[in-house]
């Protein structure tokens, strides 16, 4: 199990670009096709990871390892999902201070932009609605959706700090559910 949880995390961990959130879909996909967690569980740790200080890719790996294998579950997929991003990160800045002003490198960041927004995207509209099935217009779809709406407008409008949001959040969750 735990040769398991290292080396499905480190695959994860290969291939996260963009961020914990770009990440979430193949972490679930991963840990749902291993039985580890399934759609409901996922989206429970997702907002548990999300809440918690730090990467919400790491976080979420730390706990599916957690609930796998305990203490040195969490231990071996942490690692495993930071271990990649540790080596690519020491790597690319002893070359990036010489390769930043290259054309194809630019580039290829623009490039990589879209990707990122539509992979967060797709994570927050799977992971926030996904459980919902036909039920796209029932209280619990509206409550969510007028939750995300006054989020967002706290944070881009009026400058709320995210982590009052986040408590607001919460606060406007129990109020409305």
């Amino acid at each position: 199990m735990l040769w398991q949880l290292f080396i499905v995390f480190l695959k994860v961990g290969l291939v996260s670009f963009g961020g914990g959130y770009a990440v979430l879909t193949l972490i679930q996909r991963e840990a749902g096709g291993r039985g580890w967690t399934d759609l409901e569980e996922f989206q429970e740790v997702v907002a548990m990871a999300g809440m918690a200080p730090g990467s919400i890719a790491t976080n979420a790996a730390t706990l599916i390892g957690y609930s796998e294998a305990g203490i040195l579950g969490a231990i071996i997929a942490t690692v495993g999902i930071i271990l990649p991003s540790l080596i690519l990160v020491i790597l690319i800045s002893s070359f990036f201070l010489r390769l930043h002003n290259n054309a194809w490198i630019k580039s290829s960041f623009y490039g990589l932009r879209p990707i990122v927004t539509g992979l967060i995207i797709y994570a927050a509209v799977h992971f926030g609605f996904g459980r919902l099935g036909d039920a796209a217009l029932s209280w619990t779809m509206v409550g969510m959706l007028l939750i995300c709406a006054g989020s967002l407008a706290l944070v881009t409008k009026y400058k709320v700090h995210p982590f009052a949001v986040i408590l607001l959040s919460a606060v406007a969750g129990i109020v409305l559910f």
